[in-house]
């Protein structure tokens, strides 16, 4: 490389023939350096380059400003002139066509008419006088009254013959500019002369003023572009390193000596791609021409790609050409990157001798960055087949021309691995489709003489140099090994994948285009990829098979069926996240009265403990259904129990505490049409109505369960037949790529494209996800039904012990018209034992209903809120056995509160 001499060499060059050259600095820094000051003046002083520059640059810059400044003064006093024409003239004309001018003027005194408004009309236009006379030029009016009478001093003869006389002139009061203009009559005869004039120094005043601000500016100006100067001359200073224009020619044909001496060539070669230098090295080593500076590098007979890199000026950095016979290692940079004049500096070395050396530097090197690129290419997901498919994918074409992946099935089931059992192709990669090996999903049994059955006995690598004489291989699959022999495959290396102790399958890397067999480096750098591969693979059948108890326990706890209800038409979907189990779940509760509960929960985080605390959930909400409380109190008691489990569940004894969960809880009545709901903590319902709008109900929103401290509320809405009631969890409307607000508007859009059922709304609404969420999604959609008013009968009982015969004779028609004759008698018997008791014990008022659904359901209601329960009476009591009777004869019994007291209920099944 050519290296530009500094200004130490210069020194030591300059000190051989000049006496008065500075000695050369100490290796301390302490040495007899000249000061900064000093340095910087001397070189300031004309006799550096940098000095000479100053110095003529500041010269400049003042003929410039005192150049602007008397260009400025004598613009300042121009306009100064054209003022004062421009004011007197404007205040002479006003006068002079002002009303009663001319009146004045043809009065008997019109001196004592116009003097005062001329003085007014003087000091309103900022003049120094206002003169009026008459067509001889005697003075009507003047600043100084002692002028009056007296003739005007100017010229007045074109002011009489109609025209304006603008003149400067010496008057009495210095220096002015006045103007002449005709007072006319109506006739248009001149009847008088209005004479309006300012002395320059009232005009010129201001400009006066700003001169020493224009001077003061002008000096600032000066001061600053000598300091820029200067700035200028010191960087140019440094630049030239204070020297003169003598001792740079000397450094010239310095650095020229140099650049011709090097023994490596050095291009020099504009933006238009013209070579502007060429050292003999350069010559030589491309062998060009005489001229071939000032030409450009296209036309030097070159190669192309050599000259296609000297014309492009690109960054290279040791790219090697052949040039004739010469392997040329090329090196060019920009020349303007630090502000420079475009083109490239281009360096050549012959490296012919460092070929082959380079040739293995370059292979080692391909080597590392494929075990860097499987480092982080390999196992990327914990998912068994795409580790091996990625496996497969990095060997070719790099090392391999095929590469495939055979793995014991158990492996890929995330079970430990069977030794001796068939393989299953997992992975194949190659640079054709068209190779005849085994496919992938192929299950294999190898013969104990082929390499892979050797390799998985052995546990270590086989290499098979020649397949077409390799006879244990070939007796694998004659027909099959002939035609990967025919195809052009002709080497094989097979490396077991072992994790610990664990063989988990093999991995083969086949080859056809390179004649050479695999050696023993390359067999080396296959264990290492195989290793690597073998450890993300094991990790990958460990995960797949936590994740599939965390599922199938998952799967366990949710429910697998739905129960039988007529209150609403029911479609769901349940999707796991895309890693790991989460703890969402739902759930459909009949209730009694026809009615039905929908719940829909979310335990946050992932894994076997969120699995397990919903499962806990939901089973309390099983439990708290059955006591039929309203959604704000259910939701309670379900926020005190999971306050109980985080205090049971302490860090301190090893396992996770519930971080939180959500649940929203919903009961429709299809009797009233009614829907209470309450949420703690969970995404709003959707309610797509029976024309296809889509709101989403205003649902106070509780805190989220285990919090505390805040209750919860129930809304309350009727809901038109055929609604579709939308509960889902957040994993539906929000991720990672959009916030809830968004996700809810795609959410309303699938709703109003959904079809009427709700299976047809499910499919709707997860299409819009993709195939595998980034957490779970619960989707319930429920279509809401009716019971008729002619399946619901309802009878108001007096509180007297005669009503009961009456309510029994009204069962027993209501149950004629229904066809249900075959349970007359039991219902009889429920009716008068929970009528007879809320007589007995309740208060009024006191109701009774049947309804007609799935099963005949019994209600009595009174205004008590005294639960009854159920004895069991003694062979000697005479009373106690009306409860248990109903129980016997019932399917299920219950009671429920309501605001008004309770009411007490009896299913029986339907023939």
């Amino acid at each position: 490389m050519v290296r530009l001499l500094g200004r130490t060499a210069l020194r030591q060059v300059r000190r051989s023939g000049d006496p008065q050259a500075p000695l050369p600095p100490r290796q301390d820094g302490t040495g007899p350096r000249r000061k900064r000051t000093g340095g910087l003046r001397s070189a300031l002083s004309g006799r550096s380059v940098a000095g000479q520059v100053f110095v003529f640059q500041v010269v400049i810059v003042l003929l410039l400003v005192v150049s602007a400044v008397v260009a400025q003064v004598l613009q300042v006093r121009h306009d100064s002139d054209i003022e004062a024409e421009n004011r007197s003239l404007a205040v002479a004309e006003t006068f002079a066509n002002a009303p009663g001018t001319v009146a004045a003027l043809r009065g008997k005194d019109p001196t004592a008419v116009l003097q005062p408004r001329a003085e007014a009309a003087r000091k309103a236009g900022r003049v120094d006088f206002i003169v009026v006379m008459n067509k001889d030029g005697i003075r009507y009016t003047h600043p100084r009254p002692d002028r009056i009478g007296k003739k005007f001093v100017g010229t007045i003869a074109p002011a009489l013959a109609g025209h304006t006389v603008v003149e400067h002139v010496n008057g009495t009061i210095g220096p002015l500019v006045q103007v002449v203009v005709p007072v006319r009559a109506p006739d248009g005869t001149v009847v008088g002369l209005v004479s309006s004039g300012i002395t320059t120094a009232h005009v010129g005043g201001a400009a006066d003023q700003q001169l020493p601000l224009l001077l003061a500016a002008a000096a600032a100006a000066l001061a600053l572009a000598t300091a820029g100067t200067a700035l200028v001359s010191r960087r140019l200073l440094r630049q030239t390193h204070g020297l003169g224009p003598y001792e740079m020619t000397r450094m010239y044909e310095h650095h020229d000596a140099v650049l011709h001496a090097v023994r490596e060539g050095v291009l020099i070669v504009s933006g238009e791609g013209r070579l502007l230098l060429a050292n003999d090295e350069a010559h030589r080593l491309l062998d060009l021409p005489e001229d071939a500076e000032r030409r450009h590098v296209l036309e030097l007979g070159l190669d192309a790609a050599t000259a296609g890199l000297l014309a492009s000026g690109r960054v290279a950095t040791d790219e090697v050409h052949l040039v004739k016979d010469r392997l040329l290692a090329i090196n060019q940079r920009p020349t303007d990157l630090r502000g420079g004049p475009p083109g490239s500096v281009t360096t050549l070395r012959d490296s012919t001798e460092l070929r082959a050396l380079s040739g293995r530097a370059e292979v080692a090197r391909e080597r590392l960055d494929m075990l860097y690129d499987a480092g982080v290419g390999i196992g990327t997901s914990l998912d068994v087949t795409r580790t091996a498919e990625e496996l497969a994918e990095l060997a070719v074409p790099r090392f391999a021309d095929f590469a495939t992946v055979d793995l014991f099935d158990a492996v890929i089931e995330g079970a430990d691995p069977q030794p001796g059992t068939a393989l299953r192709r997992t992975a194949c990669s190659g640079i054709r489709e068209d190779a005849p090996l085994y496919p992938v999903g192929r299950r294999i049994r190898f013969v104990p003489t082929s390499p892979q059955a050797r390799s998985l006995a052995a546990g270590r690598s086989v290499v098979e140099p020649r397949l077409k004489e390799a006879q244990g291989w070939l007796a694998q699959d004659l027909e099959r090994t002939e035609q990967v022999v025919e195809y052009g495959i002709h080497a094989l290396v097979t490396v077991p994948l072992r994790a610990g102790s664990l063989v988990l399958g093999v991995a083969n890397f086949w080859r056809s285009e390179k004649p050479e067999p695999f050696d023993a480096e390359e067999v080396a750098l296959a264990e290492e990829l195989v290793a690597r591969a073998a450890v993300s693979i094991d990790n990958a059948r460990r995960y797949t098979r936590e994740h599939g108890m965390a599922v199938a326990l998952q799967r366990s706890l949710l429910p697998r069926s739905l129960p039988e209800q007529g209150a609403l038409e029911i479609a769901y979907r349940y999707l796991p996240a895309q890693a790991g189990v989460g703890g969402d779940w739902f759930d459909v509760l009949p209730l009694s009265g026809a009615r039905v509960a929908l719940v829909v929960g979310d335990v946050v985080g992932h894994g076997l403990h969120a699995a397990a605390t919903m499962g806990r959930l939901r089973t309390a909400v099983h439990n708290f259904s059955a006591l039929d409380l309203p959604p704000d109190e259910l939701l309670a008691l379900l926020d005190e129990l999971v306050g109980r489990i985080d205090q049971d569940e302490t860090p301190a004894d090893g396992a996770a505490v519930v971080t939180g969960a959500t649940c929203l809880y919903a009961v429709y009545d299809p009797v009233s049409r009614r829907c209470a709901v309450a949420r703690a903590g969970h995404p709003p319902p959707a309610l797509v109505r029976p024309d296809g709008s889509v709101d989403f109900l205003e649902v106070p929103a509780g805190p989220p369960l285990g919090l505390g401290g805040l209750p919860f509320e129930t809304a309350e809405l009727e809901l038109p037949e055929g609604s579709r009631l939308v509960l889902y969890t957040d994993g539906l409307v929000e991720d990672r790529e959009r916030d809830i607000d968004e996700g809810l508007e795609l959410l309303r859009d699938a709703l109003k494209r959904a079809g009427d059922s709700p299976e047809e709304t499910c499919r709707a609404v997860l299409d819009r996800l993709p195939a595998r969420p980034s957490d779970d999604v619960a989707l319930i959609v429920a279509r809401t039904r009716t019971l008729d008013a002619d399946r619901v009968a309802e009878w108001q009982v007096p509180s007297e012990p005669a009503a009961v015969s009456e309510v029994r004779a009204a069962v027993t028609r209501q149950l004629a018209e229904w066809a249900l004759e075959d349970l007359a008698f039991t219902t009889e018997l429920i009716l008068s034992e929970l009528v007879t008791n809320a007589i007995r014990y309740g208060r009024g008022p006191i109701g009774v209903r049947l309804l007609r659904d799935r099963t005949l359901i019994c209600e009595v209601s009174d205004g008590s809120t005294t639960s009854p329960h159920l004895r069991y009476a003694a062979t000697t009591d005479e009373g106690g056995r009306g409860l248990f009777l109903v129980a016997q004869l019932a399917e299920r019994w219950g009671t429920r509160y309501t605001p008004t007291g309770k009411i007490i209920w009896a299913e029986q099944a339907t023939p």
